[in-house]
């Protein structure tokens, strides 16, 4: 009897059967014309979701050397730039601009909350030669979802850019690049995009490419200008991760024929359907301004976080993820993007509750329906 095997991570995500088939295919050489065919199809595909007329530059990498780029590309050493921190992946943004010598305006707030359009809007009159604003979309580790819209409004009446980590949020959360100005979007391949790690993404509009002229902070893998020359060809200037480039064709040719308005409202009646199955078992969500990516639920009194995990996964087949940061063991967290499912996520929380009952079994109150 085959194990079940329920991925409810906020990534990597399930893989549809249509794009494992692709991966399993004969590989071919990739310096062809066969493979510039399927990269500019999948170049020109990529617009499409990340809501842009820009250019898309496709990386062989994890989602955080797309930041890194985003980063080295548009900036120089010494460039003062605000770093909105509302979670572990809001700060990387700080961290990675300290590696860079670059002078930080970091904006903090505690796990679960999100900066408001207004705190970025004084950091902005308060630091008028900032360069750029740096913000996470939707913060993975908590499940809060920052209001993207109106933070690039404020950034747009500055000289700075602002850059959007939106590796989770593409393709589950609303994002529109050029209707709402943001100057940058990175992602990633194992989340919205329904593919395995390894590929990663960066569209830039005009405004960042200015400052991508004047950029002194040292770079060579994804030095852009090399990435643009040989996009022109519908080509990568280093080997590319052939076999995910094949997958990432398969999905967005499923994203296409949904539409990503369908694809964002079906991810939000998941989510919807999630939160109020997880109030009706009594639990809390965490984060207040919750996205439609994942939930974040806090870890009930008296419950071993990490072992509440470990069970459902090695015990019962349903891998939920658990706090990361200063959340460890605090709260688990259930994604909803991608190729996950209504039947995925029934099952996901009924597994939940058993495995709640049977920790509360010793003297606890049973969790109630």
């Amino acid at each position: 009897m085959t194990k079940r095997n329920i991925l409810l991570t906020p990534g990597p995500t399930p893989v549809p059967p249509q794009v494992l088939q692709v991966m399993a295919e004969p590989i071919f050489h990739h310096r062809t014309p066969r493979y510039r065919k399927l990269f500019g199809e999948v170049s020109e595909g990529l617009k499409g979701i990340f809501r842009t007329a820009q250019s898309v530059y496709t990386f062989t990498g994890s989602g955080t050397l797309a930041m890194e780029a985003s980063v080295v590309n548009f900036l120089s050493p010494g460039d003062k730039v605000i770093a909105l921190e509302a979670g572990k992946f809001g700060e990387r943004w700080g961290e990675i601009a300290a590696r860079y010598q670059l002078n930080a305006v970091r904006i903090k707030v505690p796990y679960g909350e999100t900066i408001s359009p207004d705190e970025v809007g004084k950091a902005l009159k308060q630091n008028p030669d900032a360069k750029a604003v740096f913000g996470t979309h939707c913060e993975t580790s908590t499940g809060a979802l920052l209001d993207i819209q109106a933070i690039a409004k404020a950034v747009s009446n500055t000289p700075a850019i602002f850059v959007v980590d939106a590796i989770s949020a593409l393709a589950a959360d609303r994002l529109e690049m050029d209707v709402w100005g943001i100057d940058i979007v990175v992602s990633g391949s194992q989340k919205g995009l329904m593919i395995p790690p390894g590929l990663t993404f960066l569209a830039a509009s005009e405004k960042a490419k200015v400052l991508n002229k004047t950029a002194k902070l040292p770079r060579y893998y994804v030095d852009l200008t090399q990435y643009e020359k040989s996009l022109k060809d519908s080509d990568t200037p280093f080997t590319p991760a052939l076999t995910l480039v094949l997958a990432l064709r398969e999905a967005i040719h499923m994203i296409q024929k949904e539409g990503i308005e369908k694809v964002w409202t079906r991810t939000a009646e998941l989510a919807n359907y999630t939160r109020e199955a997880i109030k009706k078992l009594g639990l809390e969500l965490f984060s207040k301004r919750p996205a439609n990516t994942l939930t974040a639920v806090k870890v009930p009194a008296g419950i071993e976080g990490e072992k509440l995990v470990s069970i459902m996964r090695d015990e019962k087949g349903v891998t939920m993820a658990g706090g990361q940061g200063e959340m460890k063991g605090k709260v688990f967290r259930i994604a909803h993007m991608g190729f996950i499912t209504h039947a995925d996520l029934e099952t996901g929380i009924a597994v939940l509750k058993e495995t709640l009952n049977e920790l509360k079994s010793k003297g606890s109150n049973k969790v109630s329906v």
